[in-house]
């Protein structure tokens, strides 16, 4: 009987898998953070509003397309406006929550490898809200956009900015929701093996076309999230675990490789390889024997 040679990886490695508990502190810890930061970036509105129009200046010499563009569209359906609006308020954390705990418990190598580019591009918006305060296009006259939120509903900002004591309405820049929703489809992409997972940047593309045309964010928000987000990659690679061979036979499995190395692991561990083996293991071509049981054929 020939051995079976099956490839390892197919199921979760448990190993891999950082401790429960401390993961969701962690996880809580930061967001904690982020919202405490958020909060204490509140307050410059003045500032805000003059950056706010150096954004949309900045944004027309660009030749970049007018956010009314988007909204435009939108309003043609007040059915679209508030699909957009709940896709704005109720996608963002659900999605991100459940792309990482699906990482956790199906592919626990790439849900430590996305947990910190979301940590690190965080970090950095964080940064950038405390350094550039930005009134969303909603706010500025001058792009004369309507707040679908306050109009239409749903919303998830208080009526009065400058009063909001749930969000600051004062950190457009960047956007991470469209940064977080584009980690989470590249992170998909990155574990899946199927030729659909391509398909997961429709969200990333549903979320830019959402958050420009409620008027919550500029283009360029978009664009500035993406360059933190190719960097934060570019910083911190995907370290794929190598995929061993086991070997499936009649005989002790302890090494449980095939090849030079599993030989050579089986000689370390005081394991037996069956005759034959060591001599298939250098050379695919040589003859393989069959095993057979004591006595058969007798």
């Amino acid at each position: 009987m020939y051995a079976r040679r099956t490839p390892v990886g197919r199921e979760p490695d448990i190993s891999a898998r950082p401790p429960l508990v401390r993961e969701f502190l962690l996880v809580v810890g930061l967001f904690v953070v982020y919202k405490l930061g958020r909060q204490a970036a509140n307050g410059h509105v003045d500032e805000a509003f003059h950056n706010a129009g150096h954004v949309w200046n900045f944004e027309r010499a660009l030749g970049l397309p007018g956010e009314g563009d988007v909204q435009g569209a939108l309003l043609h359906s007040e059915t679209l406006i508030h699909l957009a609006n709940s896709y704005y308020a109720a996608v963002h954390f659900p999605a991100t929550v459940l792309f990482l705990v699906w990482l956790y418990w199906r592919h626990p190598h790439h849900y430590v490898w996305s947990r910190r580019i979301l940590a690190a591009l965080t970090g950095a918006a964080l940064a950038l809200h405390l350094l550039f305060p930005l009134a969303p296009p909603r706010m500025l006259a001058a792009a004369g956009l309507v707040d679908t939120g306050q109009v239409y509903g749903p919303t998830v900002y208080g009526a009065t900015p400058t009063t909001d004591t749930v969000a600051n309405q004062f950190a457009a820049m960047p956007s991470l929701h469209f940064g977080w929703a584009l980690m989470v489809a590249i992170g998909l992409v990155a574990a899946g093996r199927s030729r659909w997972r391509w398909l997961w940047l429709a969200h990333p593309l549903a979320t830019l076309l959402v958050i420009v045309g409620t008027a919550n964010h500029y283009w360029l928000d978009a664009l500035v999230v993406s360059a933190l987000l190719a960097l934060a990659l570019a910083a911190i690679p995907l370290h794929q675990p190598s995929r061993a061979v086991r070997l499936r036979g009649p005989w002790p499995s302890a090494a449980g490789l095939v090849g030079p190395a599993g030989s050579h692991a089986a000689h370390a561990a005081g394991v037996p390889a069956p005759a034959g083996a060591h001599a298939y293991a250098g050379n695919p071509s040589a003859p393989r024997r069959t095993l057979t049981a004591p006595g058969a054929g007798r």
